[in-house]
């Protein structure tokens, strides 16, 4: 990281940046997941409610001192016990790449997953968080278990029904 970053910045925005090792670790979690590798051209940032953003490492060349900021980064997912829930932007990084745990889904399915309903979808491959694509665009991250989709599409993202 360059010098221009002042040192308490990401502290000011609680977020820690993530050592080599801790960014592998996150690289492990997406290789062995979904089968995709990740460029090393990104920087993680974790917060205190384990929600990881994802910037380029070109951060290091910005004076953040001299901006008024209040994030850094995409928001890029989420850390439970060991494993990683995508973001909608982070399924969109990771999809294209992924080999393993995508679940193509249909017109309607892909209506209903907008407006936040669970899918009950059978896949033979999948286990825990997938990545659902419909027609070459990703929609998100889902947990998969039982022949069941759970929807984390937060309610300001979905699509209301018009009345």
């Amino acid at each position: 990281m360059c010098n221009l970053v002042p040192f308490g910045f990401f502290q000011m925005l609680s977020l820690k940046i993530l050592n080599s090792k801790q960014a592998k670790e996150i690289a492990s979690i997406i290789s062995g997941h979904w089968g995709a590798w990740l460029s090393r051209d990104y920087a993680f940032l974790l917060n205190s409610k384990n929600k990881i953003s994802i910037v380029s490492r070109d951060i290091g060349a910005v004076n953040l001192d001299m901006l008024r900021v209040n994030s850094v980064g995409l928001y890029f997912g989420e850390l439970f016990d060991g494993e990683l829930r995508l973001s909608i932007e982070g399924s969109q990084i990771i999809g294209p790449l992924a080999a393993k745990n995508i679940v193509e889904i249909t017109g309607d399915e892909m209506g209903s997953w907008l407006r936040g309903d669970d899918l009950q979808k059978i896949c033979e491959d999948c286990s825990g968080f997938v990545i659902l694509k419909s027609k070459g665009d990703f929609l998100g991250c889902g947990r998969y278990s039982r022949g069941i989709i759970k929807n984390f599409v937060p309610k300001t993202r979905r699509i209301r029904n018009s009345s």
